[in-house]
């Protein structure tokens, strides 16, 4: 494996040398092995050994019960106990966009960036609760010094710049079908970001612990999701309320093979492939949630699943990187595999979380793609208007 990274090295100057040397000494090739290898082998869930996850919908809610809960989050929003983590380590490749992603603007009026619609959100809570939360963008290591920049740029759209920090998440090198590391170029090996449950470690990695000691509840969410209630009182106060230390919100929808949902598996909370469902429980609303990227961490929680060791997920993906002759390969199809942490795999850790089924129309209309582009502009205007 080493061997074949080293085919162009009589091609290379000294520091060329020096940086694939560097990055060589760094990588433990065992670890990859391994990684390939069990990967290839299918999880198998059997049905008895899944059961529904209680879930509160709040459209069924009694005007009483928003207002209980409600009353308990807007206290611990007003005290500056709650901080916000925005999933930012993306790209606008899929958007037709050279930049990070949460740097693509949309053709509101006036034009706004992800970034500054999530900034906004922000704003208005300062304007209701007379407090500036803060907020950490994690970033990847191929978007983090431009997003940096773009956040200068526009003089952090009017946020106190104290209370925006940044930190990137970690990567691993990408494999190619064979299992082998493969070049983004003659003397680096290519790289890409370990998926959105890396967060935890990623965190302590860059020393931010430092800045939780205020805070009590931790809001998690992507930068694609423009419509989301990202510091939600009532959902804070329902997680409060149930006395659990993780929480998500979800949507009810149909399932399809595609849609991972919300379960407990050995009686523990998850997310799992509908496929290891029985037809009965597909056709169940007990197994009708599905992830929409919303998720609350009381403190204690995130710190300690900053010391659990997440299982990393496959990936097969369409990636450039440098054949054995020199050449880029630009695919058109998939041609080597990435591997993921992701962050629902946190809950297993825990007994208990709290689950709120929010309504789509009101908070999940999600930019994957320019196809997605008109009906979350059309869902975010709407909003505003209420």
């Amino acid at each position: 494996m080493k061997e074949e990274l080293l085919r162009f090295y009589n091609e290379l100057n000294d520091s060329q040398r020096e940086l694939l040397n560097n990055e060589l000494n760094n990588i433990d090739f065992n670890f990859y092995k391994k990684l390939y290898e069990d990967s290839k082998k299918d999880e198998i869930i059997t049905s008895d050994r899944i059961s529904p996850l209680k879930y509160f919908s709040k459209s069924n809610m009694s005007t009483e019960e928003k207002n209980r809960y409600i009353s308990i989050g807007e206290e611990i929003i007003k005290e500056g106990k709650v901080c916000a983590i925005l999933l930012a380590g993306g790209m606008g490749s899929r958007l037709g966009f050279n930049g990070p992603k949460g740097t693509f603007e949309l053709d509101t009026i006036p034009k706004k960036s992800l970034f500054e619609i999530m900034i906004d959100k922000l704003k208005d809570i300062n304007k209701k609760y007379n407090v500036y939360l803060k907020i950490f963008i994690m970033t990847s290591k191929s978007n983090n010094d431009s997003t940096i920049e773009y956040f200068e740029e526009h003089n952090y759209f009017n946020y106190p710049k104290d209370k925006i920090m940044f930190f990137t998440q970690n990567e691993l090198c990408i494999l190619d079908e064979e299992g082998n590391l493969v070049l983004e170029n003659k003397y680096t090996i290519k790289k890409e970001s370990n998926g959105n449950g890396d967060i935890f470690k990623s965190f302590k990695d860059n020393s931010l612990n430092c800045y939780l000691d205020d805070i009590e509840w931790i809001s998690v969410f992507g930068i694609d999701n423009i419509i989301l209630d990202i510091i939600d009182p009532l959902f804070i106060g329902l997680s409060i309320y149930n006395n659990t230390l993780i929480a998500s919100k979800s949507i009810s929808k149909p399932i399809t093979d595609k849609d991972w949902v919300f379960a407990r598996v050995d009686n523990k909370p998850t997310i799992i492939k509908p496929t290891f469902l029985s037809d009965e429980m597909k056709n169940s609303s007990n197994y009708n949630q599905t992830n929409i990227l919303s998720h609350l961490f009381n403190k204690n929680a995130f710190i300690k699943l900053e010391e659990v060791i997440l299982p990393y997920h496959r990936v097969y993906r369409k990636n450039r990187f440098l054949d054995k002759h020199g050449n880029i390969i630009n695919p058109d199809k998939p041609n080597s595999f990435k591997f993921e942490k992701l962050i629902f795999d946190a809950f297993y850790h825990f007994d208990d979380m709290t689950l709120l089924e929010v309504e789509k129309a009101d908070e999940f209309s999600p930019i994957k793609d320019k196809e997605s582009i008109n009906e979350a502009i059309i869902a975010y205007n709407k909003k505003l208007a209420k």
